[in-house]
């Protein structure tokens, strides 16, 4: 594969682990374009998500949508940064059939941070009032629960970023 293909730059790590501003430094390399899950959720579904599960629904509808349109985007010759959360071998098994549908290269950035980092990140986060969404840190925990990153059995090419302090 060429230099020049395309890559898929995927984000997995907790909430507020940096993803989104690991994405937003990625995205600024030419050629590329970043689409973030917040943005899209917040203008879709935004009354819509006031559990876990509806975000699981919402989510789900989304990427459903996505995906033919960042394959299409990669086969164009634009890189695509995914700001989705990549922390599920299910919600990585939809980026392995873009990446496969596309025959882009690819990158699985993994945060790894510890959760003191990831809460206080998220009560700033939070105090700020600049984030689409607020989550607790009860929600925080339950999601975290599921978190799972990505094994060397999925094939993807990990990129470990060790985030501290």
């Amino acid at each position: 594969m060429s230099p020049d293909t395309p890559v898929l730059h995927m984000m997995c790590g907790k909430i507020a682990a940096g993803k989104s501003t690991l994405s937003a430094t990625l995205s600024q390399a030419d050629r590329t374009v970043r689409i973030a899950e917040d943005d899209w959720l917040a203008a879709l579904f935004s009354g819509q998500l006031a559990s876990g599960q509806d975000y699981l629904r919402c989510s789900e509808r989304l990427q459903k949508i996505m995906a033919p349109h960042v394959s299409e985007l990669l086969k164009a010759g634009v890189s695509v940064v995914l700001d989705f959360p990549a922390n599920t071998p299910q919600q990585r098994a939809w980026m392995r059939d873009v990446i496969a549908t596309s025959g882009a290269r690819h990158q699985m950035h993994v945060l790894d941070a510890p959760d003191a980092i990831c809460l206080a990140r998220l009560s700033a986060r939070n105090a700020s009032g600049q984030h689409a969404f607020t989550v607790t840190d009860k929600m925080f925990h339950a999601f975290t629960r599921n978190f799972a990153p990505p094994g060397a059995e999925e094939g993807f090419n990990i990129v470990l970023h060790k985030v501290s302090g």
